[in-house]
């Protein structure tokens, strides 16, 4: 390990990652790059880490430096390259033989969104993220350290088109739900035995019309009409814990 000079500023396509989860998260995945490692001594000695990774000792006031004001590096910060691209047919494949649910974010662009949205579907084992490529935010630390380490566990799909990867999803035998509050149906009452794609829209906006029409139904959490709508990562939380306990088939 080195003491030394102050870090540069990475390429514009490397991100830094900070806080202890979302570093060691990204340091226990296989697919993921770590290009470079800094922190304090006492946080850095905790950790088992691979002799040809460049470690550097820094103070705290030096990681503070690197990243955004009063964001809680807890003594850790990694540059990182961006995981591999997946593409939707392999998850498909991956989700064939069970029951996990998929979760798509229609044009919902902050990064603490997406990283919480992240960390709720790792929570409920969702099969995996999906968002468009052009208005979804890119990995970034902000959004790792919200994922809370879920960013290296949960697959993130970006599509071109969510209309024809709906398409893809339907014809790979998902039911279709999308969640808004413009609709009397409950998402209890949508739910079927077949496997789920939940689709949420952002916050104010919603889903898009030609995202709702892809749908198979649109469902709507039971919320109280003292409160317009809920943090997006909390109704894809209560959205995945209502898919996961539902009753399989078999149960009803």
């Amino acid at each position: 390990m080195r003491k030394g000079h102050r870090p540069t500023q990475p390429p514009s396509n490397r991100p830094r990652f900070w806080g202890r989860h979302a570093v060691i998260a990204a340091l226990a995945n296989p697919e993921r790059n770590v290009r470079r490692l800094w922190g304090t001594r006492e946080a850095l000695m905790v950790l088992d880490l691979p002799p040809v990774l460049p470690v550097t000792f820094a103070d705290v006031a030096d990681l503070g430096k690197m990243v955004p004001h009063d964001a809680a590096h807890q003594g850790l910060v990694a540059e990182v390259d961006a995981l591999p691209d997946i593409w939707l047919g392999d998850l498909l494949e991956m989700g064939a033989n069970d029951q996990r649910p998929i979760i798509m974010l229609d044009q919902v662009t902050d990064p603490h969104n997406v990283g919480a949205v992240l960390r709720s579907a790792a929570a409920f084992n969702a099969l995996g993220l999906i968002t468009q490529d052009r208005h979804a935010p890119p990995e970034s630390g902000a959004l790792a350290k919200a994922a809370s380490g879920a960013l290296e566990l949960v697959p993130w799909v970006r599509v071109v088109n969510l209309s024809r990867a709906l398409d893809e999803i339907g014809d790979a035998g998902y039911w279709r739900i999308g969640l808004t509050g413009k609709t009397d149906m409950s998402l209890a009452q949508s739910l079927s035995t077949a496997r789920i794609c939940l689709v949420l829209g952002s916050e104010g906006e919603g889903m898009r019309q030609n995202t709702e029409a892809h749908c198979d139904v649109l469902a709507k959490l039971p919320i109280s009409p003292r409160v317009e709508s809920l943090n997006i990562s909390n109704a894809a939380a209560i959205g995945l814990y209502a898919v996961t306990t539902r009753p399989k088939l078999g149960e009803i």
